[in-house]
């Protein structure tokens, strides 16, 4: 039996995928590299989609934005999704990584392994306080903010971590543009305005949670309903009234859908 074509990607414009699927696409290839580190060879989008609280019509349409990766009778091949998906998220090269701020948070950052696991090496970090000069924290330098400018075209740095506090975030910012980063990752609580050639993703962590209260709230307020609806239907059969539904198709959404949301959707707005 003839080996299928080895599927392609397509080379879609960014303007054209909404950002809630750049998003799901990064949990797609987490739990793809779980399944590769686990012995699975295939896996079906109704597989993938039932680990992650998904579709499978959205993990086809999602995936579909950018190639066709499927075989007919197999799926997915784990380990050509995977290499197609870091393609995609131009993880398949090494991006060079520099984080401002040292202090609590930034060596919280400095200390998670997962950032090489994807690509991403931080190989500097930048402080303000000039007593930090000269030390490491692990196997990463710590610099002098004034050796930024120099440093960033030197290291070939591309992407920054910006880990200070937000009075100090736009200026930061600022001097990161300068010196020629072209996509930042701002962990300060705070909005930064940047010219339209450099890409920013905000973290922040209070928001996060804040989506998180949301969901358990909304949660609970839906089973609330399902089960006044409930009673209320049975107290119209014991008394002879026509039967109604206990709950209807709303009440289910309501139910399922807090899982289907993640950080990425409740602040783009996005609804792909």
């Amino acid at each position: 039996m003839a080996t299928p074509p080895k599927k392609r990607v397509a080379e879609a414009a960014p303007a054209q995928v909404p950002k809630a699927v750049v998003n799901r696409l990064s949990f797609y290839l987490r739990e793809l590299q779980h399944l590769l580190r686990d012995g699975q060879v295939t896996i079906s989008s109704s597989q993938l989609g039932r680990l992650l609280g998904f579709t499978d019509a959205q993990v086809r349409k999602d995936l579909a934005y950018f190639g066709h990766f499927g075989y007919p009778g197999i799926g997915y091949r784990c380990e050509e999704l995977v290499t197609a998906i870091r393609k995609i998220l131009a993880t398949d090269e090494s991006w060079n990584v520099a984080l401002i701020g040292a202090g609590n948070l930034g060596r919280a950052l400095l200390g998670y392994g997962g950032f090489e696991q994807q690509g991403f090496r931080v190989i500097a970090a930048f402080d303000a306080d000039p007593n930090m000069e000269g030390k490491s924290i692990g196997e990463v330098p710590v610099f002098a903010m004034e050796k930024l400018g120099k440093m960033v075209p030197e290291r070939n740095i591309k992407l920054a971590i910006i880990a200070v506090p937000a009075p100090a975030a736009q200026k930061v910012a600022d001097q990161l543009v300068e010196a020629g980063i072209e996509g930042i990752l701002n962990f300060a609580p705070v909005t930064i305005s940047l010219p339209a050639n450099v890409s920013q993703v905000g973290v922040d962590l209070a928001i996060e949670l804040e989506q998180l209260s949301f969901s358990v709230v909304n949660r609970k307020f839906a089973a609330r309903r399902k089960a006044n609806r409930a009673n209320e239907a049975n107290q119209k059969a014991n008394s002879g009234e026509l039967g109604v539904d206990a709950f209807d198709d709303d009440d289910e959404a309501d139910l399922e859908s807090p899982n289907q949301l993640t950080p990425g959707d409740v602040m783009e707005g996005d609804s792909a």
